[in-house]
Formats: structure tokens, sequence, C-alpha cells
């Protein structure tokens, strides 16, 4: 193991599991599994090392990322800020196109509405091929 300031495990797989934490926590907030979770809980969800998981909730929470009462940990506002800003990092690719748009994919509209991209609406007829009779 890599000496780290007295934590158990190398800074990689700390910060990979600080960020998965403020993630998960912002996204089981905003989705209504509830305003905080215990290790357990966090455990089964994110399939993390126990040991790994108990160290980086305390340093969270040294740090001012989460507040914990009696065993049970939840975002402070600076970890609900920092955690919608790596979650919005993390996904940012699935949420450049919204609903009825063309994706980034479409070489003919370059992301106009699907309704205005005659290559990408969905009712359009295609052009009859060939001489019309």
């Amino acid at each position: 193991m890599t000496n780290n300031g007295g934590k158990g495990f190398d800074p990689v797989s700390a910060l990979r599991c600080r960020d998965d934490i403020l993630q998960a926590m912002y996204w089981m907030r905003g989705e209504g599994f509830g305003e905080d979770a215990d290790v357990n809980s966090l455990v089964s969800f994110l399939a993390l090392d126990e040991s790994l998981l108990r160290e980086q909730l305390d340093i969270l929470a040294e740090e001012g990322h989460l507040e914990e009462t009696g065993g049970r940990y939840r975002l402070s506002e600076l970890g609900a800020k920092e955690g919608g800003r790596r979650f919005a990092d993390e996904f940012s690719g699935l949420q450049d196109t919204a609903h009825g748009e063309c994706g980034p994919e479409c070489p003919h509209c370059q992301g106009i509405s699907r309704d205005a991209c005659v290559h990408c609406a969905p009712d359009e007829e295609p052009a009859p091929l060939g001489p019309r009779h």
C-alpha cells in the first residue's frame, strides 16, 4: 500500500470512492431514495470495499461534504454542490440531447429539432425515389 498520510488505501482508489459516494448520494436524494444513507446501504449500492468506504465517508465528513449523525450520512450544502457537479460531469454525454432532438451523431442536422430535420423526423414519409409519373 502507498503511504498516504496514514490512510490505508491508494490515493486513486480513495479519490474514486469519494467521487462515487458524492455522486450516489446526490442521485439517491434526487430520485427520492432519501436524504441520508448508512454504510450498509452505500456498500450494497456502490459495491465498494467496506473499509475503504468507511474511511472515505469519514474524510468527506471531515472536509465538510457530509454530515454524520448516528451512523447515517447526509450531504451538506457543500457536498450537494460538489456531488451535483461530479454527477453532471460523469453523465454529461448522456444529457447532450433532449427528447425530440437529434443526437450528436446525426450528420445532417447537427442537433436541431428532429421535427426540422428531414432525416430524423419520425413521422416523415421518405421522398419517393426515381422519376414521378
